[in-house]
């Protein structure tokens, strides 16, 4: 039961759980990827703006106001700052009064000019790269005027790219391997998550067929709905097998009786009659009644066997006591044919373990066909034994043989030989044996005796 619940309510259901969870796994990836990506641009932006400013900074203030001019001494130091973070091409300009003094002269200025040391920062396309420009504004004083100074120095952003690449691709492994480890983990949490189902699982799987009892076992409250719609089930399950065992023993009673009560008044009603028409008639009455008797028994029987096989209240049998027992029942049977009902073998217990009445159902049913089909001042023998680990019973007989019939013919419900057709029968007995055997791990086969007869031989597993 424990396979059958975890394959059907875990195995889809554990997919799912585990398809979801690496599917988080997998958004939550590519979620750190790009916000380390966008953290890494703007870092290494806000890096770069730093090192722009202070340069551009740096050379405003290098700037001297003399009579004749602006001295401007653009010292190395500032541009290999720059240089340190790659390898980028650097621009600048330098205007005096709107005028470019030196530098790139087309170099683009910025929207909204700035007024003073703190440098102002805008992007531009320029020479078919992205630059990215600082712009410095002050005041200088020349031959006694004051002169307005803008300079602007633009740097590509290719280092900057690159510093992103770099932490952008150690995002990229960081996810992956939040994702391989997500793998393992998602399976985990999904075992966690079901093992309650296996534990409960086990607990109703190693109850017997006949433990009928609410189940009781700890589990999570999320599993309080299916505990409860089991016990609703276990409890209807327990009243229909009520019903059904308590219909089948009533059944039996409420058929055999009237039958019974038939075929007697029929017998005296026989004897007393002078008329051969009408004792030809009873006795067509007796056949029958004896026919639907004998039919309504043994399919009660089979009724049994059907329900006890999936109930089975395992004991140990002792089969020679077991055999003594239907052997004493039926030896009026035997007696009124004539016939010899002998016990072979049964010095010695020989133990089984299994549901005894479907076992003495089974043994009655061979000593019975055995009987119904023996001549007069015949035997019919029941030899116990042991072989190959298992119990054996054989019920041999010297009556009409199989017929050319096969075992499977003969064992199928409500099939009789082609010789038997004058004796009253059901084509259920064989049916009988052959369920109990399969119901208790055994086996039963029928073979023909050497000068005539059969030996039906019900096989169990010794104790």
């Amino acid at each position: 039961m424990k396979h059958d619940i975890a394959g059907v309510f875990g195995a889809s259901l554990r997919r799912k759980m585990v398809l979801q969870l690496l599917v988080v796994a997998a958004c939550l990836a590519v979620l750190l990827y790009f916000t380390i990506r966008s953290t890494a641009d703007q870092a290494a932006e806000a890096t770069q703006d730093a090192i722009l400013g202070a340069a551009t900074t740096s050379i405003a203030e290098q700037l001297r106001g003399t009579e004749d001019g602006v001295e401007i001494d653009l010292a190395y130091a500032t541009f290999s700052m720059l240089g340190a973070i790659g390898q980028d091409r650097l621009f600048y300009r330098i205007d005096i009064s709107g005028e470019t003094v030196t530098g790139y002269d087309d170099l683009p200025l910025p929207d909204d000019p700035p007024t003073s040391l703190a440098a102002s920062f805008y992007t531009r396309d320029y020479l078919d790269a992205e630059l990215r420009i600082a712009a410095v504004a002050r005041s200088m004083v020349v031959a006694g005027r004051s002169v307005p100074v803008l300079v602007l120095v633009g740097q590509t952003r290719m280092g900057q790219a690159v510093i992103a690449d770099r932490l952008a691709n150690r995002a990229a492994l960081l996810g992956l391997g939040f994702f391989v480890l997500a793998v393992p983990l998602s399976l985990l949490s999904a075992g966690s998550v079901f093992n309650p189902i296996n534990r409960l699982a086990e607990a109703v799987g190693r109850r017997g067929p006949r433990d009928l009892r609410p189940v009781r076992h700890p589990a999570p409250r999320e599993l309080a709905p299916l505990i409860g719609a089991l016990n609703g089930f276990v409890a209807r399950l327990r009243g229909a097998l009520a019903q059904t065992e308590t219909f089948i023993a009533e059944a039996a009673h409420h058929i055999r009786t009237p039958l019974s009560t038939v075929r007697t008044q029929a017998e005296i009603a026989l004897r007393q009659s002078e008329s051969e028409e009408t004792r030809t008639r009873l006795r067509a009455i007796i056949r029958a009644v004896e026919e639907s008797a004998r039919s309504a028994s043994q399919l009660l029987d089979h009724a049994m066997v059907l329900y006890r096989s999936d109930q089975l209240e395992a004991e140990d049998v002792d089969l020679v006591e077991l055999a003594r027992h239907v052997a004493r029942a039926f030896g009026p049977t035997a007696e009124l044919k004539e016939l010899s009902l002998h016990l072979q073998g049964d010095d010695a217990p020989l133990m089984t373990r299994g549901d005894r009445l479907l076992i003495e159902s089974a043994l009655r049913n061979l000593v019975d066909n055995a009987i119904k089909y023996s001549p007069p001042e015949s035997e019919v023998v029941i030899a116990l034994s042991q072989a190959a680990g298992m119990a054996v019973v054989e019920v041999r007989d010297q009556g009409r043989g199989l017929s050319g019939a096969t075992m499977p013919q003969l064992a199928a419900r409500f099939s009789r030989g082609g010789n038997v057709a004058d004796v009253v029968g059901s084509g259920l007995g064989l049916t009988i044996v052959t369920e109990v055997a399969a119901a208790l791990g055994g086996a039963f086969r029928l073979t023909p005796r050497d000068g005539g007869g059969t030996c039906a031989s019900l096989s169990l597993p010794q104790r």
